[in-house]
């Protein structure tokens, strides 16, 4: 702050990515004069680096407390957005429903997803991750090819993995992003939610990238702090129109994008997700697993 080092955060080899900082900076400011904060990153690897605006500035307390809380008391349901429902999977059986799901079976970072780590019983779809020689598997299911609606409210009731490392993923995807720069016309990744649990225990990460390749753009992470998330089923849910994104926990909507609009088909997936290197899975306990109870999609009346 004009020069001086006001504070520092985080260490080496360790992501501060999703945790969000506080600096006070009263101290330095020079009041009824021009002031400069400047931000320095030490990237150690992978994509980091400053990738998205870092800074609020604001002398309300409140604010600050209230920064990652839903932004109205107002409980949504999809009904009273003016949807009706299209699609659903409520994982009845004991096995995958291959005419609405395709399980993934490729290399995944130091990893590899597997049918092995996909699990349908007593009603519920478990993604897995667990260690199986010197493989690390995990489940990931899609809908590509066989499911891919534009626009609606999506909304999937799950638990949680209970671990750092590993994390579990609800996210939307277009089979065109690698092909262009217009997300209107290419798509965007709409990750509806990922759980980070060494980013807080009751904190939920929303974002959006398109136009894979060197010029990717991002919005994220948008983070939703609800209190008791960590533990139980609760619900996540994007709201995509023409013109905007939404999020909502559990009925509460947190945030809402109006840039990055995809306006083509895209699939669902759902998937317990590895990182990139062995040093990240530092605090995993295997084997983990992401329980999802349904996925539901809306389509306005």
């Amino acid at each position: 702050m004009n020069g001086k080092s006001v504070s520092v955060f985080g260490q080496a080899n360790i992501s501060v990515a999703n945790r969000p900082t506080f600096t006070e900076i009263n101290r330095n400011l020079k009041y009824g004069e021009s002031n400069q904060i400047s931000i320095r990153v030490n990237d150690w690897g992978n994509s980091g680096g400053l990738w998205r605006l870092p800074v609020i500035l604001t002398t309300d307390e409140n604010e600050v407390n209230n920064i990652f809380k839903p932004m109205s008391p107002v409980h949504y349901t999809p009904e009273s957005l003016g949807y009706e429902l299209l699609w659903e999977d409520q994982f009845d059986g004991d096995k995958l429903d291959l005419e609405k799901w395709i399980p993934r079976n490729a290399p995944e970072r130091i990893g590899y997803n597997s049918s092995e780590a996909i699990k349908v019983k007593d009603g519920f779809l478990e993604l897995s991750a667990f260690q199986k020689g010197d493989s690390i598997l995990a489940g990931c299911v899609g809908t590509r090819d066989i499911f891919m609606p534009k626009y609606g409210y999506f909304e999937c009731r799950s638990q949680f993995q209970k671990s750092q490392g590993v994390w579990a993923a609800f996210w939307i995807q277009s089979k065109e992003i690698r092909d262009g720069e217009n997300p209107g016309k290419y798509g965007t990744e709409i990750d509806v939610f990922e759980f980070f649990r060494g980013a807080g225990e009751d904190m939920v990460s929303h974002n959006l990238h398109w136009a894979y390749g060197p010029n990717q753009q991002t919005i994220g992470g948008l983070l939703s702090n609800h209190e008791g998330v960590s533990e139980g089923f609760h619900t996540v849910a994007l709201e995509w129109t023409p013109e905007k994104y939404a999020f909502f926990i559990d009925g509460y909507k947190y945030h809402e994008v109006t840039k990055g609009i995809s306006h083509i088909g895209e699939y669902i997936n759902l998937s317990m997700e590895l990182p990139h290197t062995v040093k990240e899975l530092k605090g995993a306990v295997f084997p983990d697993v992401f329980i999802v109870d349904y996925v539901k999609v809306y389509k306005k009346k």
